[in-house]
This record gives C-alpha cells, structure tokens and sequence, in this order.
C-alpha cells in the first residue's frame, strides 16, 4: 500500500462537454498523478436541487457536504505528488472553503459554446446557468484578482495539436511533461463518477485527443439564443489563452499607449476598446456606406463642433440614411465619450454614422429600373474591375432607384452609355439577339459571364458593345444578372414596359440553363464531409 504523502492539488475548470474527462484521462497515465472526477457534484447537486438520473445513487455514495470535500478529498492526504481534480465550474458553490481556491494549481479549460451546446443538450436540456461560463469567468477574475492568475488552454488546442497544448500547459503548472499523457486505454476507467453511462459513451471509445471535425453538424436554431448569451464569456477568455488557434496579428505601437484602453461609444453605450465592434451586416462593412467627421478637442473645448455637426449631417442626408440620431444625441455621445476616458486636451474624435440598405430582387415577377444621374466610375478614377468594398458610388444611385420606387438603378458611363445597375449586370433582346455592354465600366461579373455562355450553348447570338439608354427603353427583353439575384427579368425602365411587360421567352429559356448548370456544378460542401469522413463524435 502506498505511503500517503502531502499531495500538491491541481485544479482543472471548465464548462461541461469541453474535453475536460479526456484531459482527465490524460493526466490520469502521469506515475506521480492520482485524479478525482468531480468530487464537488454531489454538493452541487444537495444545495441546489438539480434532478439528474442518477441524482439519489450519486448522494448516497459521494460525501455531499462540500467542506468535508474540501478537506478531506480534495486536500487531503494521497500517495502520489499530485491530485487532478476535475471540476465543472457551476459546482463551485457559495459558502465553500476558501482554501478551496487559495491552494493548489489552477487552470482553465475552455470550449466554443458551438461544441458545447450541441453535445451537451443530447443529455440535458441546456441554459445558461448549466453550461457555467459566467461561473467559469468569476473563477478566473477570483484567481487574477488573488494573484494567481490561471493558465487557460482552449479545447480544440488539445485536439489539434495534444502534445504541444500538453507540454505548454505543464509547463505553466510548472509540472513535468510526461509522455503517457498522449494515450490511454479505451473503456470505463476505475476513476469515472457514477454518472459516467449518461455523459461518457463517447470518450470511452478514445484512446487520445481526437483530431477535430473540420466541418461542424448543423446548430440548432433552438439554441442560438443561448449562443449569443454564452459566446461573450467564452471569447473573454479565449483572449486571455495562453495559445490561440488563429492569434491575432501583432498591434502596431500605439503613439499614445494610453489609448489602448480607451472606451468608445457604440450605437448606444460605451464599451472597451477591444469589445467596440459593428456587425459584419452592417452597410459600413459591406459596401463603405458611412459618414463621418474627425474632431479635436483644446483646453476642454471641442473646436468647430457645429460646423462639424452640419457637415456630418448634411452626408447623411446625401446618402439618405434613415434613423439618425439627433443632434443632441450625437453631441451627448461626444461628451460622454470625452469624460469617461478623461480627454480634454489635445485629444481627436473620430465620428462615424452608418446604416443598413436592403438589395431587392423578384426573379418571378420581374423588377423595375429607372436611370440614375449618377454616373459609373471610370477606370481613370476608380477601377471597376476591382471587386472592392467602396460602393458609395453605386449607392448614390441606388438612393435615385428608391426615392423613384424603382428596385435598382441603372447607371450610365462617361460618355452615356448603359454600364450596369447600382448592383448588377445588365443584357437585353432585340430581334433576338442578345447584347450586354463591355466591362470597361462595369464589373465583370462571374454571373454575367455564366449567362453569355448559356447564351451561345443557347445557340443565340450574342453582342459585346456599348448599347445606348434608348436601345434599352426599346427592348423585347432585360434581365440582369447577379449572384444573388441570379437571373432578375426588368419589366420596366424610366416608365417605359419592356416588350409587353411579361416575363420574355429568351429570359425563361436562360433561367432554365442556368437553373439546371447550378443544379450540377459546384464544389460540393455534403460531398467534402463525406470524403474526409467526418466522425460526428461528441468528446466530454
């Protein structure tokens, strides 16, 4: 029988469902390591009356009272140089010893709710009290404001890469690498909790860390409320990991490190620097729809403040942006801004307004155009070839198509030629013949190029030249053509009906080409599962 020593406690946290039986497992093949799965659970489940299949065999069996766990189990004597002790984080109950989290190795064990979610509600219905990830982060600000602040090693580390995740981690425990970490024996484990049958089918089938499913099973819509709760918690971590799997590009030095901590205003409220975001469906992001004004403050006193106000306001109203806070508003996000982050010399304000413009396409009943003012942009100014996101020029125009309660645009060159619409490709028939202007103004869409092969495996004759405004008013047939919109018939221009105002023959011929290209081409996302055998394990 072994001699029972001190033994030094490391302490493992984590959400459930985040590979922590695994890391368990690993930890268990060390010779100087004993391991405790979940010694608190059963206090866990005394204090707050959670019901679990195996709730009354679990408190007849496990000691219940969590500061007897504590001193007696989680402290007390062992026969090897270290204790793992697997903790789920919620388990962490108030009124427990302070030694609890005063002693020992701690670290954190973290997994994008993603993961967790999707494996985690098979076995229990899930919320945001039982996934843990508020407790998760109150444990980890407990141990830096302490002093101690914990290592945190990310899930998918472990999956891809298990000797490096294994060697960084012991090395922040200060504890020996050991080899044996990266294997062990399928099947139960004399180690395991009585609830082992209901939560680790899966993991007893490993005999390692598993490579990770490159493509995800689909989220359910169900949960995604409870994503959006959890998410924040596990990327304020994840930021603090001491590996990420895409780490952030270097920041340049700040000429005021100051600002690094700077608060910024967002919409309605301040928020730090790092968690100052828009959404990637925002206008600004999508197309550079935005306006904005660079401000300077001297002496507690914003210079040109107004004059300033009038310009930005007068974008705004250029770009017809709806929804724009008041002047007042503006000014109180200005100031506000100023005082939480204590700037009142020799400070700059950047002040950016965005919206959201929605595309509209009706590729059954056809759509209606009318003929900007706004001109395309020329080659000598800004290449149109390029795919960029500075759409302010397409824009412009698109605002001439709403206020005429058209669904696009149609935009003129230089010298007054047709070009394209504010978002898409344009073709016409006339007599037959299918003709699309050249792509010296336009973008030359991938969909548009599509549509000109259908059009000669079609056996129509195709023409690429400069088409004027009125070849277009005149027309039997105009669709245009756009990822998105696909093939879009136009039933009108500038008031004029196109052909008699139905959907023509030669553009349903096309829709059907081009429906039954798509239904063929493409790379295959379910075939690209299946070729590298996708294994929809879940891994505790």
């Amino acid at each position: 029988m072994a001699e029972e020593r001190e033994t030094e406690v490391i302490h493992s946290w984590s959400a459930p469902r985040s590979l922590s039986t695994s890391l368990m497992y690993s930890f268990a093949q060390r010779d100087d390591t004993e391991v405790v799965d979940e010694p608190l659970y059963a206090h866990y489940l005394r204090v707050t009356g959670v019901d679990r299949p195996y709730r009354e065999e679990l408190l007849s069996k496990m000691e219940s009272d969590g500061n007897k766990v504590v001193n007696n189990i989680i402290y007390g004597p062992g026969g090897k140089k270290y204790r793992y002790c697997k903790h789920i984080a919620k388990q962490r109950m108030p009124g427990l010893s302070n030694e609890l989290m005063e002693k020992g190795k701690h670290f954190i064990l973290i997994r994008n709710p993603l993961d967790i979610l999707k494996s985690f509600h098979k076995v229990v219905p899930s919320s945001f009290h039982e996934l843990g990830l508020a407790d998760l982060v109150s444990i980890y600000s407990e141990l830096c404001a302490a002093g101690k602040s914990p290592p945190i090693i990310d899930a998918t580390e472990l999956q891809e890469d298990p000797e490096a995740a294994l060697r960084g981690l012991c090395e922040d425990l200060n504890i020996p690498f050991q080899a044996s970490m990266l294997k062990w024996e399928a099947g139960p484990k004399s180690v395991d909790g009585i609830w082992a049958p209901w939560w680790y089918k899966s993991v007893h089938k490993s005999t390692g860390f598993v490579q990770t499913d490159k493509y995800r099973q689909p989220f359910p819509a169900l949960l995604y409320d409870l994503l959006e709760q959890s998410l924040p918690f596990y990327n304020m971590l994840r930021s603090n990991a001491r590996r990420k799997r895409f780490p952030k590009l270097p920041m340049p030095s700040l000429p005021v490190p100051a600002n690094e901590k700077l608060l910024v205003w967002v919409g309605d409220e301040i928020l730090p620097r790092d968690s100052a975001m828009v959404s990637v469906f925002d206008s600004v992001v999508q197309g550079g729809d935005s306006v904005w004004e660079g401000l300077r403050i001297y002496s507690g006193k914003v210079f040109k403040l107004e004059e300033h106000l009038d310009r930005l306001f007068d974008s705004a109203k250029a770009l017809a942006f709806n929804n724009v806070p008041t002047r007042d508003e503006v000014k109180e996000a200005i100031f506000s801004t100023l005082m939480e982050n204590g700037m009142f010399d020799n400070a700059h304000i950047r002040l950016i307004l965005a919206e959201w413009k929605p595309p509209v396409y009706d590729n059954t009943r056809g759509i209606t155009l009318v003929t900007a003012t706004t001109r395309r942009n020329s080659p000598n100014n800004l290449d149109s070839k390029i795919h960029h996101n500075n759409l302010l020029n397409n824009i412009l125009a698109k605002i001439e198509g709403n206020n005429a309660n058209a669904d696009d645009a149609i935009m003129l060159d230089k010298d007054g030629y047709v070009s394209e619409t504010n978002a898409t490709n344009i073709f016409l028939v006339k007599k037959g013949t299918v003709m699309t202007p050249p792509a010296d103004y336009c973008l030359p869409g991938i969909t548009r190029a599509t549509v000109m092969d259908l059009v000669k495996m079609e056996n129509l004759v195709l023409e690429v030249r400069r088409v004027s405004l009125s070849e277009f008013h005149t027309a039997d047939e105009v669709w245009t053509t756009g990822t998105m919109g696909e093939l879009s018939p136009v039933l009108k221009i500038d008031g004029r009906v196109i052909g008699d105002g139905t959907v023509g023959p030669i553009t349903k011929r096309l829709q059907n080409s081009f429906n039954k290209l798509t239904e063929g081409l493409g790379v295959s996302s379910l075939k690209m599962v299946q070729e590298i055998k996708i294994k929809l394990v879940d891994c505790e």
